[in-house]
This record gives structure tokens, C-alpha cells and sequence, in this order.
């Protein structure tokens, strides 16, 4: 009994690498401070009515935020791992499989874990605010959402030290991802963490769609939303039509694994390229649905910091809605040395630069709004410049690759991976570190100190260059993808030498970032926001404290036009006395917070972990325990409450305002 239980964990376990061993060490002591934390302050029954169980979409938003920071270190860790790997040549830092296996991490992590959550927080927090509504449209569904995505983020990191990481690359192309080349339980890690999260994901373009559509303040048209919340409809576009490729596609791949299957392998009529052709039908909306919410962000900063409405509003609403809808014909750009022939490839090389057009429209929209403005410069802004040429370089070096006859020099290099980087670094990290510096008073009722957020600004964009600028020649010297060791023959130590450094010095500044954020939490009575307004701004957000009262609005907000904030500001200058039209104060309707999606995310999480191993009596139990979460939620009728008008006075009188 005792050696069939050693053979057990032994397979079970990750086993024989120090790095596993530490991160073992580590998971445990940080679980014990948690529980013990807890436990010493008496908070689980305040963890739980206050947080798990809630459908509050500002503090779901706070959740997915801290998810993603937490993720984003995790695959910066991973990043830092490849760049000591690479930084010389013959080191033997990672061996070939574990750096395989750290490759494929990083990249999923850093798309799905990362840059999902942290736009799915920032859609939460602001994008009800924006629309002058109390909530989004489906709370319940909210809350499902986010536990989905959490729960599919703990069993794709649980891979790093049970049963070993996935090791096929971020997007698993068969054959690597079939029996025959990862026969261990990685690769189902990969599908089920990503399958779950995806539903979340799906689940969350959705409510966002119809709450846009829907929830609008009266008087609030399409063309008078502000264009972060027009750029959130774009994105919800893109994941209804696209994250429904990804889940078949994966499941196909289950079927492969798990059931003897032949759709992507060479046995029995499959075809390797159709599960290449069907990823990349998610895969390159994917990019599009990741970086227009930041276009939309650095709009909204623009405009705040530059003292002037957005330069060319329908112009840039057009160019939104015009990529949401090019991003679904440009993914065979993604492998034009697979041979389908010059048409087609020509076909896609136009729709490839095509949509380069409506992107360049917004950077020349920002420009103009900037030209003349009455510019500040706080973190923000700065992040919104160090955009603006960082993506410029992105996207020429984008159009670079979408040449065909010149893709076939530059595919599966350096140059591939420094192009993409610059885009998704550049735009995207960017983009929504700049989204968290604009709302992150809006969210905590502080500012975050400017000092040390200039310094991790300047380390950030100093290792970025450092980092990336190497790649693209490394890229033209013959360094190609997946490369873990190269020999001192090659000529390329300096480059990549210097591009570690670089990786280092992103690295630092993201712990300058973790230390502005706890000094910032020590000292936030110094840094606290009395007006509900520290940046000036132009949208309705802004005219309510920091951080806003779970019921958002007291009264509905009646808009008159764009920027409608703004507008009420200027005529008060004008005329003291003015008040906005509104509506009278009434009990307000409030969803109840509810256990059930959390419960229900677990039982996701239970059958997840059973289909991985294969333990279908697992996976069935999982599943039961799915269709009772929801059988209960179709019995609960006591869903809601009112919040009464006595109520809602005290709490604004708590927050400094008198209404009547």
C-alpha cells in the first residue's frame, strides 16, 4: 500500500526540479499566511458577505484587477526565466523541456490570465459609471463570470506543480499537443483551464453588450457615449463571435486526447492545419478584442488631460467598429509559408494592411486633440505618450510581416516575437496600466503617489526598448522562435545579452509598482480624493464620490449631450445655481449577492480536474454538481431588495452630499 502511494505522488507531483520544489514551498507558506491572516482577524464571514458572494460590479472589477496584477507576475516571472535562459550562449539554466513547458505558460498566461482579467476590471468598474447606470445587466451572471475565469486560472496554474505544465506552446499546435508528443496530463491542464475561463469570458461579452445597449442613461444616445464604452461594445462584438472558435476548437482537441480522436492528426483522414486555421479564427480577433478597450482608454485620457473634447468622434466610433469587424479576416497572415497559395495569401496580405488604416486614424485623432491642449502630465498621460510611438513602431513593423513574399524571412524569428511584443506590451500593458492609474481614485478613493509611479514608469519603458529593439535584429541575424540555447558561432550574445537586461529592468519596475501601491495604501489620507473629480473629467463617473456607493447613481442622471460632465461643469461656472434635470429620489432596485456562482465555479473547477486525469467519476461528479448549482438558482425567487430613500440620503450625507 505504502509503494503504491509513493508511485502515486511521485506521478502525481511535480517532482526533481529545485524551481518546483521552491514554488512548492512558496504556495504553501503563502496559503497558511492567508488562513492564518483570516483566522487571527476573525474576517472569513466578512471575506465571504463582503467579497465571494458578491455581485457588486465595481468590487468583481477590484477581483479581476487583482487577479491579473497577480497573474501578470507570475508570467513576468516566466519571462525573467526565458531571458536568464537566453542571455548567453550553452547556458544550462532550463533544460529543453522545462523551458518548453515555461514558454507556453508565459504566453497563455500573459493573453488569458492576464490581459482578459484586467480588461474584464476595468469594464466592471467604469463602464456602468460611464452609462449612468446602477449595475450591469445580468449581476448574477457577473459574479458566475468572473469565478468562472477564476477557477479556470487556478487549474491551469495548478499544472505547475501537479502533473506537470503544459509544453506545446501558448497556442498548442497538433502534432505537439496530441498523445503522441505530450502524453502526460499538461495538456489537458491547458484545455480545461482555458475551456472554463472561456466561458466566463463569453458569459462577460455578453451582460456587457446588452448592458450598452440597454442600460443607457435617458437621454444618453450611441453616438453621444463616451469611446471607452464604445470600444468595450467593439470588444464584446469580437468575443461573441470568436471565443465560441476557441471552445469547439479545444474540444475537438479533448476529443483527440481523450476519446482516440482524429481530427487534427494525420491518422484517419485529420489535418494538423485545420486546428492551425480554426486558433487563429480566434486567435487574431483575440489580439483586436485585447487592445481596442486600451484605444478606448487612451481616449478618455486624452481628451481629460488635454482640456479638449476627442478630435474626430465619429471618425474614431467608425474606426472601432470597422477593426472589430476586419479582425476576423486577417488570420492567415499568422502562417503564410503553409503553402495555400499566392491568392490567397495576397487575399490576406490587404486585409492585413487594411486594418492598419483605422488604426492609424485614432493616433492621428489623438494627436490632434493633444495639438493646442492644455496638456498635464500626470501618470496617465505619461503612459499614454510612451504609447503612442511604441505602437506607431508595432504597427509598421505589423505591416512588415503582413508583406507575404517578405513574411517568408521573417517568420518564426526574433523579429516575429519583438513585433508582437511591442503591440501587446506597448498597447495593451500600457493601455490599461494608464486605465489604472485614471480610474484607480475613482475605485479606492486615492490617488497613487506620483513620484514613485514616475519611476516605474521610466524603468518600464527604459527595459522595454533595452528588451525588445535587440529582438528585431536578432530576428534579421536568423534567431528563430522556440530557440532555448544557441552557441557562441552564432554572433548573437550581445543582442540578446542586452535584451535580458532589458526584461530586468521591466521587472524592477514592476515592483516599484507593487511599492507605490502599499505606500499609497499607508498613506492614503494624504492622497485622498474629496472632490470625486481629481483629474477634472468629463464623463459621468466623475460626478459622484470616490469610491462610489454600491447603488452608484442616488438619482438617475439625465444626459444632454457628450461629455455630459463636463458640459454640467461649464455651465456651472456660468450660473452657480444650475442643476442638471433629474429625476426624483426613489427607492432603488439592488440584486442581492448570492453563493451560488462561486459554488457553482467550484464544481467547474472539480470536473475540470477530473476530465484532466481522466477520472470521469470526477468530471461526472463536477458536472452534477454544476446542474444542482443551477437548479437552485432556478428556484431562488428572493433575488432583490430596495434600497429605501431614508437609506440612500444617510449614505450620501456620509459622503458629503445633500439631497433632497
Amino acid at each position: 500500500m505504502l509503494d503504491s502511494i509513493k508511485q502515486f505522488a511521485s506521478t502525481f507531483f511535480v517532482t526533481g526540479d529545485p524551481l518546483i520544489y521552491g514554488a512548492d514551498v512558496s504556495i504553501g507558506l503563502t496559503m497558511v499566511a492567508i488562513v492564518f491572516v483570516l483566522t487571527y482577524f476573525k474576517k472569513w464571514g466578512w471575506l465571504w458577505r463582503e467579497w465571494l458572494t458578491t455581485v457588486d460590479h465595481k468590487r468583481i472589477g477590484i477581483m479581476y484587477l487583482i487577479a491579473s496584477l497577480l497573474m501578470l507576475f507570475r508570467g513576468g516571472v516566466d519571462a525573467l526565466l526565458m531571458r536568464l535562459q537566453l542571455a548567453l550562449p550553452d547556458v544550462q539554466f532550463l533544460h529543453s523541456e522545462h523551458y518548453n513547458a515555461v514558454f507556453t505558460t508565459h504566453g497563455t498566461i500573459m493573453i488569458l490570465f492576464m490581459a482578459m482579467p484586467m480588461m474584464f476590471g476595468l469594464f466592471n468598474i467604469i463602464v456602468p459609471l460611464q452609462l449612468g447606470a446602477r449595475d450591469v445587466a445580468y449581476p448574477f451572471l457577473n459574479a458566475l463570470s468572473f469565478w468562472l475565469f477564476f477557477a479556470g486560472a487556478m487549474l491551469f496554474n495548478l499544472s505547475f506543480v501537479i502533473g506537470g505544465s503544459p509544453d506545446a506552446g501558448w497556442l498548442s499546435y497538433p502534432p505537439l499537443s496530441e498523445n503522441s508528443h505530450s502524453p502526460g496530463v499538461g495538456q489537458n491542464f491547458y484545455i480545461w483551464g482555458i475551456q472554463i475561463s472561456g466561458i466566463g469570458s463569453l458569459a462577460t461579452g455578453i451582460n456587457f453588450l446588452i448592458t450598452i445597449l440597454k442600460m443607457r442613461a435617458p437621454g444618453m444616445k450611441l453616438m453621444q457615449m463616451p469611446l471607452f464604452s464604445w470600444s468595450v461594445l467593439s470588444s464584446c462584438i469580437m468575443i461573441i463571435f470568436a471565443f465560441p472558435i476557441l471552445t469547439v476548437t479545444l474540444a475537438l482537441l479533448f476529443v483527440d486526447r481523450f476519446a482516440g480522436g482524429h481530427f487534427f492528426t494525420m491518422d484517419l483522414g485529420g489535418n494538423p492545419m485545420m486546428y492551425v486555421n480554426l486558433i487563429w479564427m480566434w486567435g487574431h480577433p483575440e489580439v483586436y478584442i485585447v487592445v481596442i478597450p486600451a484605444f478606448g482608454i487612451f481616449s478618455e485620457i486624452v481628451a481629460t488631460f488635454s482640456r479638449k473634447k476627442v478630435f474626430g468622434y465619429k471618425s474614431m466610433v467608425f474606426s472601432i467598429m470597422l477593426i472589430s469587424v476586419l479582425s476576423f479576416f486577417t488570420w492567415v497572415h499568422h502562417f503564410f509559408t503553409m503553402g495555400a497559395g499566392a491568392d490567397v495569401n495576397a487575399f490576406f496580405a490587404i486585409t492585413t494592411m487594411m486594418i492598419g488604416i483605422p488604426t492609424g486614424v485614432k493616433i492621428f485623432n489623438w494627436l490632434f486633440t493633444m495639438f493646442r491642449g492644455r496638456i498635464s502630465l500626470k501618470q496617465p498621460m505619461l503612459w499614454t505618450l510612451a504609447f503612442i510611438p511604441c505602437f506607431v513602431v508595432g504597427g509598421a513593423t505589423g505591416v512588415m510581416l503582413a508583406v507575404a513574399p517578405a513574411d517568408y524571412q521573417y517568420h518564426n524569428s526574433y523579429f516575429l516575437i519583438a513585433h508582437f511584443h511591442q503591440v501587446l506590451i506597448g498597447g495593451v500593458v500600457f493601455g490599461y496600466l494608464a486605465g489604472i492609474y485614471y480610474w484607480w481614485p475613482k475605485m479606492f478613493g486615492f490617488s497613487l503617489n506620483e513620484k514613485l509611479g514616475k519611476w516605474a514608469f521610466w524603468l518600464w519603458n527604459i527595459g522595454f526598448y533595452v528588451c525588445f529593439m535587440p529582438q528585431y535584429a536578432l530576428g534579421f541575424m536568423g534567431m528563430t522562435r522556440r530557440v532555448y540555447t544557441y552557441g557562441w558561432d552564432t554572433g548573437w550574445a550581445p543582442a540578446n545579452f542586452i535584451s535580458t537586461v532589458g526584461a530586468f529592468l521591466m521587472g524592477i519596475g514592476f515592483l516599484f509598482q507593487a511599492w507605490q501601491i502599499a505606500y499609497s495604501m499607508k498613506h492614503r489620507d494624504k492622497l485622498k480624493d474629496t472632490t470625486g473629480d481629481p483629474w477634472n473629467g468629463r464623463t459621468l463617473e466623475w460626478s459622484m464620490p470616490s469610491p462610489a456607493p454600491h447603488y452608484n447613481f442616488a438619482v438617475e442622471p439625465h444626459v444632454g449631450g457628450m461629455d455630459d460632465w463636463w458640459e454640467t461643469k461649464r455651465r456651472r461656472e456660468q450660473d452657480p445655481t444650475y442643476q442638471p434635470p433629474s429625476g426624483p429620489l426613489e427607492p432603488i432596485h439592488m440584486p442581492k449577492n448570492s453563493g451560488v456562482p462561486i459554488i457553482m465555479s467550484g464544481f467547474w473547477f472539480v470536473a475540470g480536474f477530473g476530465f484532466t486525469f481522466g477520472w470521469v467519476w470526477m468530471a461526472v461528479a463536477g458536472l452534477v454538481g454544476v446542474g444542482v448549482t443551477m437548479l437552485v438558482r432556478s428556484f431562488q425567487y428572493d433575488t432583490d431588495y430596495y434600497i429605501p430613500v431614508e437609506e440612500i440620503k444617510s449614505t450620501e450625507a456620509a459622503m458629503g452630499r445633500v439631497i433632497s
